[in-house]
């Protein structure tokens, strides 16, 4: 089982964004692979924290991880997060704000070598019925995106030395300050083109369609993104792809309306069948089901069908659907039909007498949420 976030950090859920960023850099300075060298444990504890601090440190993802927990990110093929699945080049890149200067100093790192530049991300919209949205789906999608081009040959910045980053040295009061920005030349990427096809771009880049499978799971929410890793844009030389972003759109239901995990649905019944009650087959997401109204069945009468609902995505079971009952008044009556009501209306059995079960419907909604 997945470890929790804060827990690998050593935080509370209320904890600041400079908590957070503290918290990291402790963590991600006791397991470096540079103060613990051949060690496997600290390399893996090294990276759950980066994992960690890639969505706790984002308001978005944070707040989509204390809703959902693992879950609202597992959906996506190749993982909701790219912590999990980073060497540690990319972390370097990702995280090295932490630590000043776009380095771990003071313990090598990626701050000596060459950084990674990443590929920008893409964005697409995946339109989904309820019926996936309830059972899960798998989505091939064609996104275009910018990949590298055969043939591109590249050099090291002269620039910056292959480093991606230019220092400078400005004298103040408190003596020599150094700060480092990123090379204007290459973009931080450390290398320029020395030589592309003519169908490139000035970045060595094509633009290709290709199809991606994009795994959702059940109970997603619309607004929801996942992230397919490494389906973005490439990046120019050695780079690090970027992601995929993926939207979530549920599409509306003719028949039944969602209201979190539970389903409501509105059943009309006619005069007759109230009175003598009748089996009725409604619409679920899992196909029809079959329910029995007992005779002289009141309109407003709620029924739950138990699991019927939308799964958790947590994984903690699935949410009701509520059957609405509604008893249908005809507008127009024939001649005989209106001699029938006007029998009625002094006869016993068609006077109200609503007893203590027949809740109101304002009742009937207390209790459902209570």
């Amino acid at each position: 089982m997945k470890k929790d976030f804060y827990e690998i950090l050593g935080i509370t859920k209320s904890a600041t964004e400079a908590e957070i960023k503290k918290a990291y850099r402790k963590k991600a300075i006791e397991f470096h692979p540079d103060k613990n060298p051949g060690n496997a444990e600290a390399e893996e504890n090294f990276k759950k924290a980066a994992e960690a601090y890639e969505v706790l440190s984002d308001s978005q993802k944070k707040a989509k991880y204390d809703q959902y927990g693992h879950q609202a990110f597992d959906g996506a093929s190749g993982g909701g997060y790219g912590g999990g699945h980073m060497n540690m080049d990319d972390i370097f890149s990702q995280f090295g704000d932490i630590f000043g200067g776009g380095g771990f100093g003071g313990f090598g790192g990626n701050s000596g070598g060459q950084r990674r530049v990443k590929g920008s991300n893409l964005r697409i919209k995946v339109k989904l019925t309820l019926e996936e949205v309830a059972n899960g789906v798998e989505k091939k999608v064609k996104v275009k995106r910018k990949i590298q081009a055969q043939g591109v040959k590249y050099k090291t910045c002269s620039t910056c030395n292959g480093q991606g980053q230019v220092l400078r040295v400005t004298n103040t009061i408190l003596g020599r300050m150094q700060s480092a920005s990123t090379c204007p030349s290459c973009g931080g990427a450390g290398q320029t083109i020395e030589s592309k096809p003519a169908n490139a771009d000035s970045q060595g880049m094509i633009l290709e369609d290709e199809t991606v499978s994009i795994k959702i799971p059940a109970g997603v929410v619309d607004g929801m993104q996942l992230k397919v890793s490494s389906k973005g844009n490439d990046a120019p030389g050695n780079g690090v792809p970027g992601d995929l972003i993926v939207a979530i759109e549920e599409l509306e239901h003719e028949f039944l309306k969602r209201e979190g995990e539970n389903l409501h649905y509105d059943l009309y019944i006619s005069y007759p069948e109230a009175a003598l009650g009748i089996s009725k087959d409604i619409d679920a997401v899992n196909g029809k089901v079959r329910i029995k109204l007992e005779e002289g069945i009141q309109s407003g009468k709620i029924l739950r069908l138990k699991g019927k609902g939308i799964p958790s995505l947590n994984s903690y079971g699935s949410g009701d659907l509520l059957v609405h009952v509604n008893v249908w008044t005809p507008k127009t009556l024939t001649k005989e039909q209106r001699q029938f009501f006007e029998k009625t209306l002094t006869d016993e059995n068609f006077i109200p007498h609503p007893e203590k079960t027949d809740k109101s419907f304002f009742e009937k909604v207390k209790d459902m949420f209570s």
